[in-house]
């Protein structure tokens, strides 16, 4: 689910234990705390950021894998959320709207990076440095994660997301329309597209290592 708020309201009597302030603002609505915040309510945004927090974080690693680089785009999002509440638009729903800001904030991040060369991209430390040319192929040791998030990169945006979220983190299909702002068919279209091209992409690296192997 996008949502990150579990409640506990069903938990023991409320006759003998009156919920507390926290378990009551679990229960508040996202919109009414976007209405809330936009009427500047200064703790309303701050119970939408610890809802989806870890969620967001969570998927912006899935494209970033240095956690204090995640966590500083995590942060930008929720600025840029935060700065563009008059822009939402309150008949739909918060999640999905904050995860595309999430998804393009990285990407944003990914095409600096890719400017500078496609070598940063392996860099877990995210350093803006040129490699070493007497240096190995740091291709060559990466772990499967490392590889999938490799192979990712060969696969056009558009469905790199359908298939991150989707298939990665578990969003369901009408989620995923919802952050791409796409309809659910052309959804599992490009689904099927991109677990095609990763399918092929990752038979293609692994020839490239069997024959590097051999040579």
């Amino acid at each position: 689910m996008l949502s990150m708020t579990e409640s506990d309201a069903n938990y023991g009597s409320s006759e003998t234990q009156p919920e507390s302030d926290d378990s009551v603002m679990s229960q508040v609505t996202d919109a009414r705390l976007v209405d809330q915040a936009r009427h500047n309510d200064p703790d309303a945004f701050g119970i939408l950021a610890q809802r989806y927090e870890r969620r967001v974080l969570k998927v912006i690693r899935r494209f970033i894998p240095d956690r204090d680089l995640a966590m500083d785009l995590a942060q930008d999002t929720f600025l840029k959320a935060f700065d563009r509440l008059e822009q939402f638009d309150p008949s739909r729903r918060f999640g999905p709207w904050l995860f595309r800001i999430a998804v393009n904030t990285t990407y944003d991040h990914l095409r600096k990076i890719k400017r500078k060369g496609r070598w940063a991209l392996f860099s877990e430390a995210g350093e803006d440095r040129l490699p070493d040319p007497e240096a190995p192929d740091p291709r060559g040791n990466l772990d499967t994660s490392q590889e999938v998030r490799s192979v990712l990169t060969d696969i056009p945006e558009a469905y790199r997301t359908v298939l991150v979220l989707r298939d990665l983190e578990g969003f369901s299909t009408s989620e995923v329309a919802a952050v791409t702002e796409r309809s659910e068919a052309t959804i599992r279209w490009r689904l099927a597209e991109a677990r095609r091209m990763f399918k092929d992409a990752w038979e293609r690296r692994q020839r490239c290592i069997d024959e590097e192997q051999l040579g």
